[in-house]
């Protein structure tokens, strides 16, 4: 990082010129500025000391280029800004060079004060020091470098993560929050997407503090912006791990991690199938076990013969299931709790017959006398989703409001990329 920080230093001076045209330094004195103050040339006793610094520059004869500049600076008075501007910028191409932090802030102090840099090169100059000295672990210092920086330009999440990474760096976690957190809600306000770096960092905060809600809350906007299997995995399996977690949404577990791509073991495709023939949609079990066989996990090895046994009781009972549909329709609209249209209605959608099975859920739900209202909206809007009818699926997911889990898996399924259903949508 040291190594790196101070070649980016030396990049930003390189990008300000640390050569002197004949022009600059021969060419002195043959016009006036009318602001002496602005005055971009210096006289012509310098012309001499400045190309002898010039050529110990470019053999990268360092030290003793110094040794010139300070020499030269001693020996002349009344300096104009410019000459001062001309010194300084000298002394930071040597500090570059030779790894000297605190007399390339000094250099760069002045330069920045003069009239002679443009805002984006003073801006260049902060960054580079700020950079600079968190490599060299100075993080309180490269912090008020950062923040000169960002005073300039707010918002740049490029420094904001510097800056934040060196709270994390120091075990400073609040602050990392802090500063992370202001970021999102300016983030938020500017309509513009938080950097996954800091996204990534708030959490890694959140970790460290054990604050488990809010870096769940992190790890959302990260799926929301960021989407990686990773994310999810760790998203959902922490739901599943919160205090109150309700069996009864095991299925919905294993179903975000279906369509996320993280089944991956025999046991997740058995244990999904076994659940969805729990809830009594064969069709659902027979996708979980026939995609399962599709990543060679299932029909191997010792357990292969009751791998088979199980596929040819879900195909049986799939089977079964289809032309049985419109018999538990009947049945479930004669009952005298909404229970039955609720699952009914959902069995439907996964049979693909969307206005339907669209139709008995929201039938049930008006019907009332469920167990679970909560889990029945969450399940509405996931039929919503498959449908392709996003805004009321959104509608009702944000309605979801248990503590069992079914809120924290509702909006994990506002999350989904709306191209995940749009093979499915009718």
């Amino acid at each position: 990082m040291k190594k790196t920080s101070y070649l980016f230093a030396a990049m930003m001076l390189a990008a300000l010129g640390s050569g002197f045209s004949p022009v600059t330094v021969n060419a002195v004195q043959a016009q006036e500025a009318a602001d002496p103050a602005k005055q971009q040339t210096v006289r012509q006793e310098m012309a001499k000391p400045l190309n002898e610094i010039q050529d110990l520059l470019t053999a990268k004869q360092y030290p003793q280029a110094l040794e010139k500049i300070n020499a030269m600076d001693a020996s002349l008075e009344k300096k104009t800004p410019f000459e001062l501007f001309t010194i300084n910028r000298l002394r930071a191409v040597v500090a570059s060079s030779i790894n000297d932090s605190a007399l390339m802030a000094s250099s760069f102090d002045y330069m920045i004060s003069t009239d002679f840099l443009k805002d984006p090169e003073k801006q260049r100059l902060m960054e580079a020091m700020a950079s600079t000295l968190f490599g060299e672990k100075k993080y309180a210092d490269s912090r008020v470098w950062g923040n000169r920086f960002l005073a300039k330009a707010p918002g740049n999440e490029v420094m904001i993560y510097l800056i934040a990474r060196s709270y994390y760096l120091e075990n400073d976690f609040a602050n990392v929050i802090k500063v992370l957190n202001t970021q999102i809600a300016d983030d938020e306000k500017a309509k513009r997407n938080t950097s996954s770096d800091n996204l990534k960092l708030l959490a890694l905060a959140y970790q460290q503090t054990k604050d488990w809600d809010n870096y769940a809350v992190a790890l959302e906007r990260l799926v929301a912006l960021y989407p990686t299997p990773e994310f999810w995995t760790d998203l959902i399996y922490r739901v599943m791990k919160k205090p109150g977690f309700s069996d009864r949404l095991l299925l919905d577990y294993y179903r975000l991690q279906f369509l996320n791509g993280k089944l991956e073991d025999a046991t997740d495709f058995v244990d999904m199938a076994e659940l969805a023939l729990l809830a009594g949609l064969p069709v659902e079990a027979k996708t979980a076990i026939e995609a399962g066989y599709a990543a060679n996990v299932l029909g191997t090895g010792k357990e292969a013969t009751k791998h088979k046994q199980l596929r040819d009781r879900v195909n049986k009972q799939a089977a079964d299931d289809v032309k049985s549909l419109d018999a538990g329709e009947a049945a479930a609209k004669n009952a005298k709790t909404g229970i039955g249209m609720v699952n009914i209605g959902y069995n439907y959608i996964i049979n693909g017959q969307y206005d339907k099975g669209l139709a008995l859920m929201e039938q049930g739900i008006a019907k009332g006398g469920l167990k679970s209202p909560d889990e029945a909206k969450l399940h509405l809007g996931m039929a919503y989703l498959k449908a392709g009818k996003r805004d009321k699926a959104v509608e009702t997911l944000k309605s979801v409001q248990g503590r069992d889990g079914s809120a924290d898996f509702a909006r994990l399924w506002l999350l989904v990329p709306a191209n995940k259903f749009a093979p499915e949508a009718k």
